[in-house]
């Protein structure tokens, strides 16, 4: 049985692979189907764009699951942003050194001294039958003065742990599938996936339609 994961993004398609590893579960990607259509992601919130990308996997893939997240760096002097727009921030189609370069040129003239920030996470799963949930994780920290490791990718070299002196940049692969926004969604995931996998019959309420 296939998962098909909303996206054309081959970091988080290697991200997800490891998290749902284990699990009964193809994890394949939108390109992996053939289909190169981008999902729609114009939401007002990290949940209605997860949503949305779910949806359309399932509209193009019915009979199989679906995911799709919606994350993004919010960064509290900057008033949330880039948020939402974090994968689209500084231009569509910029490189994330320059949306980094310019995250960072514009927290240098933020009133606020605080470089208080967190990564968001919202994942929506899809069933075959067309029930669907969403689960949310998060990741505290603060923005870094300059990128830093290799590992990852994204945001994750600005993105500072105060508590283990490292950049999520820094961090080895499996521990931070463990302690970042995506795991800690993914844990919530994995426990629905479990039962429904197991015949244990689907947990909770389907997530209203919004």
């Amino acid at each position: 049985m296939r998962l098909i994961l909303a996206t054309h993004n081959s970091g988080k398609l290697r991200e997800y692979r490891a998290l749902l590893a284990g699990l009964p579960l193809e994890v394949v990607s939108l390109a992996d189907c053939g289909s190169d259509e981008v999902p729609p992601e114009d939401g007002s919130s990290f949940a209605e764009n997860a949503l949305q990308k779910a949806r359309h996997a399932h509209r193009l893939f019915p009979q199989d699951w679906a995911l799709a997240d919606d994350s993004g760096l919010v960064v509290d002097a900057l008033g949330g942003r880039p948020g939402i727009h974090s994968s689209r921030y500084a231009g569509e189609t910029s490189s994330y050194e320059v949306k980094i370069g310019h995250l960072l040129a514009e927290l240098a003239d933020a009133a606020s001294p605080s470089r208080a920030a967190r990564f968001v996470c919202v994942i929506a799963l899809i069933a075959p039958d067309g029930r669907e949930w969403t689960v949310d994780g998060e990741l505290e920290g603060e923005i870094g003065h300059s990128p830093r490791g290799t590992e990852g990718f994204g945001y994750d070299p600005i993105f500072w742990l105060p508590e283990i002196a490292m950049s999520s940049g820094e961090l080895d692969p499996v521990y931070k599938n463990r302690i970042s926004h995506r795991g800690r969604a993914n844990q919530k995931v994995r426990v629905l996936l479990d039962r429904m996998l197991d015949g244990n019959g689907l947990p909770g309420q389907p997530h209203p339609v919004l």
